[in-house]
């Protein structure tokens, strides 16, 4: 049973977060040891297990981006073997760029230069966005849902690789003083 067969929700990007919410509570009560422990040890064991699934779940399915991965790996798409994924050609050469910029920030930093690749980053971050929006909300009713996945997983990609050029700009590039 996967996370949206848990909570009965349908399998998509976008969830209705008050539903979501509401069978997380409701499972919590159901689910939770502490009402348990006068059961047997193997019902015990059993609410234990459900209700770390119900926690689980709930976190995955809460945060868009875990979301998002796990529809992914539902569709058998995106897993642990990703560890070097593949990217296209023409979004990695964008890439060097502000990967130059942030070496240069690194041995030399400059404000002006540090604010430019930070507003680069998040116009680049910003496009994803839209371009990827529309295909979420439609996800799985509308379109063509193999289509659209692939089109997700290339987002949520590209998306953590700048997730890490964030953090590298944070890290080494950030203002000194």
């Amino acid at each position: 049973m996967n996370y949206f067969e848990f909570y009965d929700l349908p399998v998509s990007f976008q969830v209705d977060e008050a539903a979501l919410r509401q069978q997380y509570y409701r499972k919590s009560k159901l689910y939770h040891p502490d009402f348990h422990i006068l059961s047997t040890v193997n019902h015990q064991e059993e609410m234990l297990a459900l209700s770390t699934l119900n926690n689980d779940a709930y976190k995955t399915l809460s945060d868009p981006d875990r979301r998002m991965r796990y529809v992914l790996e539902l569709n058998g798409l995106i897993g642990e073997e990703d560890k070097q994924p593949q990217l296209p050609q023409d979004f990695l050469l964008d890439m060097m760029e502000i990967n130059e910029q942030l070496m240069e920030l690194e041995f030399d930093f400059n404000q002006s230069r540090y604010d430019r690749a930070l507003q680069y980053l998040e116009n680049m971050e910003n496009r994803l966005q839209d371009a990827v929006q529309p295909v979420l909300e439609r996800y799985p009713m509308v379109g063509d849902p193999a289509a659209d996945l692939l089109l997700v997983k290339d987002y949520y990609l590209k998306k953590r690789y700048l997730l890490r050029i964030r953090e590298n700009l944070s890290k080494f590039a950030a203002p000194k003083g």
